[in-house]
């Protein structure tokens, strides 16, 4: 290097020299980066693939969906226990068949319908306004359904065809649907019966529409599903990856304790194939050495497994000598017969930088052969907008009573506190002793530290496809699973035939997030039980926040009120809430335990142990609205508000509106406000629980209120608003909602605008 002072003297020919050395570099540096070469951006040349494109363009997988977000809504216990198991609770009902278990104002696309069999069909997608009516055709005869039907299908069956939808003659217990369903303004589902009305459901909303590969329409029930999808996701259990590019394949006995399988070295670059074949007369003593996968010369593998959970399944062990134990569109188990070999697979996109180390450890010594094959290519996504794909395993052996098992905590992962990406999926073993009881656990996932889940389900086995503990048989989808595990103790064969796993794969509806995620399941329905746990979790990250927080008022607190020049004409006085989120039973009593309480500490012989306790928040709440400044990133992608509120206030519903924030409130002219779209949070602590004892009764008008009235909220504000500002001021209009509970049964509270916080995160880009 040159000293930063010394005088640089050179002829005319030298610096024509440099001149053409400086091009060559740049020419390479282009060659590899593309998108510098263009006045657009990353996200511009790349958007985000939606709708149908993100079954089509699964190979951007591994792309940061930054300023995309994703909810999972269900008919869960709200006192949170597992009542009905987690059915028949509505956010309010309208006509005896208007039950409604969704309800989304906004902009957005519904990824996954689950139900169990027919409970609930007719089932009611209203889309913008428009009343669409989907059946199955076990509704016309649901008393004798399950004797008299051995194939059902949906009706319509265009928009609904296998292997994008299933029925439970099928997956062995739910109905389940992958179609895309768009909405300009507004989505709700709502079930025409009540009895067993058990479902979850995921949608994604948007925070830059402009960063999206197509334009989002209403969804046309009359459009048939899109063969290009339908052909593709057909192809589960086969090779779908690019067979023309890269490959490294060979074989490698296993006489170390670890041995390395490859080491590719090559730029920004994508493994589309990771590929294995095990003797079968070994497999089960292959099946629990540990694939390690490390990318970039890491300090941590990202990749650290046992070799049959990372493919899906909790053992080889082939109780009814199947081609397919598992037979996934990403991942796949399938056994030759022919050439007595077991086949892995996985087709999810992982990309590198620089170098990707694949080795095989925890190996007893012998003189076993096994064969693989890698293939690679260069990277679909830029570097600046790609993630590194991970499969973390955790072995829960004694799960701990009332908490519950954490599959998945990014922060400190490989050392970093922060990772942006999306979670993919899960395998899991859920019993080592075939008991399926604990399948009643519930799925709880929170992203970027809301202390509300922005997923929460019904059940284990639903999660991974099934209904009814998938009465006990196997079954294995492209999406979803039960690979292994006998139909009982009585019809066990041996002890392998004892483990029960289960697996989802997620691929349109992945669950992005910006700078942390948790994944969470609860054993049993109260978190109650002892089963041993072991897990693996796919998910896409890089350690660096694509989410940052800029900003927060602390509602009811004056010097925070007073920064963000708060205004609030018809606020209450600072209301003093005890109350709990949504985190699981408060505590659990003697009859439960199955020990003896003396020797638990915190056992309290009137009340139990306490397992969340109360917490105290202060806030205001409004039926005119409020205003408030807010601080941004300046190279913002759009922004996400984080509300806490009090869910006791049913339906909440707001316009928002922004405007200037350099002046003062009373110098903002009306003209000056853009009304950016509605805050909407159905529903409230409150619910109408029906579950009837026959298929055909009509609704019960029951109501339940949980003691669970904290509740964080979130709403995107489109990049469009926020591009090149760093302060804005906000105005939330409150508008009334008259909705009651069901006919002549209004909500205990009357409806309102509750503000105890907010939070204000700002998108980035990763680059």
């Amino acid at each position: 290097m040159f000293g930063r002072n010394k005088k640089i003297d050179l002829t005319a020919e030298k610096k024509g020299l440099i001149n053409w050395v400086n091009g060559v570099i740049i020419l390479i540096i282009l060659s590899i980066y593309p998108d510098l070469s263009s006045g657009q951006s990353t996200e511009k040349k790349h958007p985000i693939p939606i709708g149908w494109d993100a079954y089509l363009m699964w190979d951007k997988l591994p792309q940061q969906r930054t300023g995309v977000r994703a909810y999972m809504r269900s008919t869960y216990d709200r006192e949170g226990g597992n009542q009905s198991a987690d059915a028949s609770h509505f956010l309010f009902a309208n006509e005896e068949d208007h039950n409604v278990t969704l309800d989304v104002k906004g902009k957005g696309i519904l990824y996954f319908f689950r139900a169990n069999h027919w409970h609930g069909s007719p089932w009611h997608f209203i889309v913008d306004g428009k009343d669409n009516l989907v059946r199955e055709t076990g509704t016309s005869d649901p008393i004798h359904a399950k004797n008299k039907l051995q194939n059902t299908a949906f009706i319509p069956k265009d928009p609904f065809p296998e292997p994008l939808a299933w029925t439970w003659s099928t997956t062995k217990g739910a109905d389940l649907i992958w179609t895309p369903m768009s909405f300009t303004d507004s989505f709700r589902i709502a079930y025409s019966r009540t009895r067993y009305g058990t479902g979850y459901y995921i949608y994604h909303l948007y925070a830059n529409e402009e960063g999206l590969t197509q334009k989002i329409e209403s969804w046309d029930i009359n459009e048939p599903a899109k063969q290009e999808v339908v052909e593709l996701l057909g192809r589960a259990g086969t090779d779908i990856a690019p067979d023309d590019i890269y490959k490294v394949h060979g074989k490698v006995q296993l006489d170390k304790p670890s041995k390395e399988i490859a080491v590719i070295k090559s730029p920004s670059s994508t493994i589309r194939a990771l590929k294995f074949s095990l003797p079968l007369d070994k497999s089960l003593d292959l099946e629990r050495m540990r694939l390690k996968v490390t990318w970039d010369e890491a300090d941590f593998p990202s990749i650290d497994a046992p070799l049959c959970l990372f493919f899906g399944a909790g053992t080889f062990y082939n109780r009814d000598e199947k081609e397919y134990l598992v037979k996934g569109f990403p991942i796949n188990i399938r056994f030759d017969y022919k050439n007595q070999q077991v086949e892995l697979a996985c087709y999810y996109p992982m990309p590198f930088f620089r170098s990707a180390k694949i080795e095989i450890t925890d190996i007893v010594p012998d003189d076993t052969e096994i064969a693989y094959e890698i293939r690679y290519e260069k990277s679909a996504v830029p570097d600046s907008i790609s993630s590194y794909l991970h499969a973390t395993y955790m072995d829960m052996p004694d799960p701990e009573l009332g908490e519950d098992l954490v599959f998945l905590d990014t922060k400190g992962v490989e050392g970093h506190d922060e990772w942006s990406g999306s979670f993919v999926g899960t395998s899991f073993i859920f019993s080592h002793d075939n008991f399926l009881g604990t399948l009643e656990g519930d799925p709880r996932f929170f992203f970027d530290d809301s202390q509300t889940p922005q997923a929460y389900g019904t059940g284990t086995e639903e999660w991974g496809g099934g209904g009814d503990y998938w009465g006990g048989r196997n079954m294995t989808l492209p999406l979803a699973g039960h690979p292994c595990g006998a139909p009982d103790r009585q019809e066990a064969k041996n002890e392998r035939d004892m483990i029960q796993s289960a697996y989802r794969f997620l691929i349109a509806d992945l669950m992005p997030f910006g700078r942390r995620a948790v994944i969470r399941f609860e054993h049993g329905g109260e978190n109650l039980s002892s089963e041993h746990y072991e897990t693996v979790t796919y998910w896409y990250g890089l350690p660096m926040a694509t989410l940052i927080k800029t900003d927060e008022i602390d509602i009811g607190n004056t010097d925070s009120e007073h920064a963000h020049q708060y205004y609030a004409p018809d606020a209450s006085e600072v209301d003093t809430i005890r109350s709990r989120y949504e985190w699981g039973i408060d505590f659990f009593p003697e009859r439960t335990w199955g020990m003896n309480p003396d020797k638990i500490q915190g056992y309290d012989k009137k009340r139990g142990k306490d397992i969340y306790p109360e917490q105290i928040k202060y806030g205001r709440y409004t039926r005119k609205g409020s205003e408030f400044n807010i601080q941004l990133a300046p190279n913002n992608k759009g922004a996400l508000l984080r509300r806490t509120l009090d869910y006791g206030f049913p339906n909440q519903t707001a316009e928002i509106y922004i405007g200037p924030a350099g002046k003062k409130p009373e110098d903002i002219g009306e003209e000056e406000w853009e009304k950016v779209g509605i805050w909407y949070l159905a529903g409230s602590n409150t619910c109408l629980y029906s579950d009837p004892g026959g298929e055909l009764e009509k609704r019960l008008h029951r109501t339940k209120t949980s003691n669970r009235r904290f509740r964080d909220d979130e709403f995107l504000i489109p990049a469009r608003y926020t591009k090149d500002k760093s302060e804005l001021r906000l105005r939330v209009r409150y508008i009334p909602d008259g909705q009651e509970l069901f006919p002549g049964f209004p909500f205990p509270r009357e409806n309102a605008w509750s503000e105890l916080s907010y939070e204000v995160y700002s998108y980035i880009s990763p680059d």
